[in-house]
């Protein structure tokens, strides 16, 4: 005779299911925040001789030409042909390419610390981005969340000039939003690749943003070449700015929201700024403890705005 399945052992086979995606989805995320952080001392080295655009397209191109071929090992040349790749032009050169300059201007014009702090707006504007998507349902957390969140972010980006705030601070807010936007989309429009090849082909569309920008910067006689010869320091600090706090940190981010959903898994993100500062300082910056201040007010956020009864899907 056959048993009839039980219930409770059902549902705790449910539970742990639930709580292993959970870790596993937090655990990538930690590792993208930490890979991604590493990013801005190496950009803050490379700014200081390369132009905004050639940066950009220097990334994209040497994260793409090593993604590439693993991509093909991994999901196969038919599965790649096969691929949605107009929709990828329109999430990687908007999301990613676009997202990406005005991340690295608002760094030329600020600081690797405060485009952190600013950017750890994301999980606010990636659980905006779900709200209007119906997915996610909005409580008086998110909102307490969004107040402190604000507070936490002027304590945090006091220090920094007024005038150079403002434009740095448009450009990161503009930019997270678009890369939550284009992650969104990347868990979402791709579900036939890997998690390598959903975020390889978006950097392609990046590329193609990247070269279209850079051809515009040659036209118009702006500087789009490296102010100084090509050595290994660079070379160096290229290799971590491009490889691991893009590409790694990409896959590993993108892995994540296709666990968590977009916007618990850039709850992350406002952790970044602590690698960051912690990073600078051991480079010999000094540690400014306004800056932590304001960064833990943020961090404190995301437990505010984190209800886990709101965040399941609808």
């Amino acid at each position: 005779m056959a048993m009839s399945p039980d219930p409770a052992r059902g549902n705790a086979l449910s539970m742990s299911a639930g709580g292993n995606s959970a870790l596993s989805g937090n655990g990538l995320a930690v590792a993208s925040m930490l890979t991604w952080a590493a990013g801005f001392p190496a950009a803050e080295v490379l700014l200081q001789t390369w132009p905004p655009v050639a940066l950009f397209a220097a990334r994209l191109a040497l994260a793409v030409a090593v993604m590439v071929p693993i991509w093909l090992l991994i999901d196969g040349p038919s599965r790649v042909l096969n691929a949605r790749w107009m929709r990828a032009m329109v999430v990687g050169g908007f999301g990613i390419g676009l997202g990406m300059i005005l991340l690295i201007v608002a760094q030329k014009v600020t600081d690797p610390v405060t485009v952190a702090i600013i950017a750890s707006c994301a999980p606010l504007t990636a659980t905006l981005l779900e709200l209007t998507a119906g997915t996610r349902r909005l409580s008086w957390n998110f909102a307490l969340g969004v107040l402190v969140s604000i507070v936490g972010g002027l304590i945090a980006t006091s220090a920094v000039a007024p005038a150079q705030l403002g434009l740095g601070a448009a450009l990161a807010i503009a930019s997270t939003g678009l890369f939550c936007w284009a992650s969104m989309a990347t868990a979402r429009d791709f579900p036939e690749l890997s998690q390598t090849g959903r975020a390889t082909i978006t950097f392609i569309g990046g590329l193609v943003m990247a070269s279209v920008l850079l051809s515009g910067a040659a036209l118009f006689g702006m500087d789009f070449m490296p102010a100084t010869a090509f050595d290994m320091q660079q070379a160096g600090m290229l290799v971590i700015y491009a490889l691991i706090s893009m590409g790694l940190s990409q896959v590993f981010f993108i892995a994540s929201v296709g666990r968590l959903g977009v916007a618990l898994s850039s709850f992350h993100i406002n952790i970044a700024p602590f690698y960051v500062m912690v990073i600078m300082m051991i480079l010999g910056e000094e540690w400014n403890s306004t800056r932590a201040l304001g960064a833990g007010i943020v961090a404190l956020a995301v437990v505010l705005a984190q209800d886990r009864r709101a965040s399941r899907r609808v």
